[in-house]
This record gives structure tokens, sequence and C-alpha cells, in this order.
């Protein structure tokens, strides 16, 4: 099985958002493109919070997020994994985020998309880490919650 790692973080001294994912999918790491996969619901629901023209190109997306002083990441650094599941992820390796967080300082909440990224920042962080950490229902096509039910639970970002 080959190791995968992640992209680089999406990141700029505005962002006081911090949105991490597991590891890039398949389609992703191809494309290298977070949440490339066109069934991934990531970008549908951004750009419903923050009621913007929907946009597949990539530079658009990005700026959506640095306009919303949102960044970008994953918990895992790199990893063994069979297609694009996180139950299939192997041998991880975490991401630097305490590090990402101290050069960031205006980062004030963390919200992980789904479990498995909420999981892996507990175990680096802590529960009682110094900032909010807040679970919401994954973007991915395998989390087969309603899009409309996944986009009120996404909500929650537009008020911090």
């Amino acid at each position: 099985m080959n190791r995968i790692n992640s992209f680089p973080p999406i990141v700029d001294e505005n962002s006081r958002i911090l949105i991490l994912g597991s590891m890039p999918g398949a389609k992703s790491l191809q494309m290298q493109q977070y949440y490339a996969f066109p069934q991934n619901q990531f970008w549908k629901i951004m750009f419903h919070l923050f009621d913007a023209e929907f946009s597949q190109d990539y530079q658009a997306r990005i700026s959506l997020l640095k306009t919303n002083n949102i960044a970008l990441w994953d918990v895992i650094e790199s990893c063994e994994r069979k297609g694009s599941s996180d139950t299939e992820i192997k041998d991880e390796i975490d991401n630097n985020i305490p590090e990402l967080i101290k050069n960031y300082p205006n980062i004030k909440t963390i919200f992980c998309n789904g479990q498995k990224s909420y999981k892996n920042l507990v175990k680096i962080l802590g529960k009682d880490f110094k900032i909010p950490i807040v679970c919401l229902p994954s973007t991915s096509p395998l989390h087969t919650v309603k899009f409309d039910e996944k986009l009120e639970s996404w909500k929650v970002i537009r008020i911090i």
C-alpha cells in the first residue's frame, strides 16, 4: 500500500476559524485540491453559508474561504489507505496543529469535518484545549445525512 500525504494548510494572518478534515480522498489527491470529489458537499455548504454563487473554480473556492477568515487543513499529515474511506486509514502521522495555531494566533475556533478528524484532534490537543473544538457532520457522501441537515449544523460557522 502506498503512503499518501495531505496538502499544506490554506491559512493567513486573518484566519479566525480553522476547519480540519481527516485526509484528502483519492480524487482530491489526484486533482491536488481540497474536497475535489464532486459528491462531497463541503464546497456546496461553504457557498451556501456565505450566500455566494457556487463555483467549480478552485481559486474562487479558496478566495471564498480567505474572504471569510477560514483556514483549511487536515489532521493527518500522511497515512496508508486503500480508497478514500476514513475507516481504511492506517499508520497515520499527525499534522502539527499546535504549531499552526501558535503561528496564527487569530484562530479562535476549530471545526472538525466529521468524527475521524475530531477524534484525532482530541488525541493531539486534549479535550480541554485553549480554544473551542466543534465536531460537525462530515461533508463526505459516505455520511448519509440529507444536505439540508448538514447545512443546518454547519451554520454555526457564521456565528463565530
